[in-house]
C-alpha cells in the first residue's frame, strides 16, 4: 500500500512540473535566411543564405529563458544571378575570404503575443557587431513526420542597415535598407 501510494505520489509529481527546455538543432537543409533590397529604386532584389547552422534551447513554459546561437555561411549566397553573387562574395561587400560567415547569438527572447516573441541578439557580419532585434512566430512544435523526432518551427523577420554592418557600397542608391526574412526548422538530435 505505501509503495502504490508512494507510485501515485510521484507520478502525480512528474505531471506538475513543468517541462524541460530542449534542445533543436537547426537543419541547414530547411534553415534559409532570405534578404531583399532595392536596386537604385529601379528593381527589388533578394537573395537567399542557405546552409545556416546552430541550436535553439526553447521551453514552451518558459520562452524568456530560450535561446539561439546560428552561424550563415555567406559563401553561400545566392540571388539567381551568379556574377551579382560573385560581387556580393567580394571585398566591396561580404569579404567571404576573410570572413566566410556571420553569426547571430541571442541575448534576450521576450513573449510578444500568443506564438509571437521578440528575440534580442547580437548579429556579426565581418568584423562588425550590431543589436538586432527579430520578430518571431511559432511554426509549429511537433514530432517531425519522417524523422519521428521533436521538432520546431519558426519564422522570424527585421530591418538592417547595411551601411552598419560594413557592408555599404553604393548607398544610399542601392538602398541602405535591407529586409530580412528568416525560416528555421530544428530537431532533436538523435539520442
Amino acid at each position: 500500500m505505501i509503495r502504490k501510494s508512494l507510485l501515485c505520489t510521484l507520478i502525480a509529481l512528474g505531471a506538475a512540473s513543468p517541462a524541460l527546455a530542449e534542445t533543436y538543432v537547426i537543419d541547414p537543409g530547411h534553415t534559409q535566411v532570405r534578404f531583399g533590397y532595392s536596386h537604385f529604386g529601379l528593381s527589388d532584389i533578394v537573395g537567399i543564405f542557405a546552409g545556416v547552422t546552430g541550436e535553439i534551447v526553447y521551453d514552451p513554459t518558459k520562452p524568456e529563458a530560450s535561446s539561439v546561437k546560428a552561424t550563415i555561411p555567406i559563401a553561400d549566397v545566392h540571388t539567381g544571378v551568379a556574377k551579382m553573387d560573385e560581387h556580393l562574395r567580394t571585398a566591396d561587400f561580404f569579404d567571404v575570404a576573410t570572413f566566410p560567415t556571420a553569426s547571430f547569438t541571442s541575448s534576450k527572447v521576450e513573449v510578444a503575443g500568443e506564438g509571437k516573441l521578440k528575440v534580442t541578439g547580437e548579429l556579426k557580419v565581418r568584423d562588425i557587431s550590431r543589436e538586432v532585434v527579430l520578430d518571431v512566430s511559432l511554426n509549429a512544435m511537433k514530432d517531425h513526420p519522417m524523422t519521428q523526432r521533436a521538432s520546431i518551427g519558426f519564422n522570424a523577420s527585421t530591418e538592417l542597415k547595411r551601411t552598419e554592418l560594413g557592408v555599404g557600397k553604393y548607398a544610399p542608391n542601392v538602398s541602405d535598407e535591407v529586409s530580412i526574412e528568416i525560416t528555421v526548422e530544428a530537431s532533436v538530435p538523435k539520442a
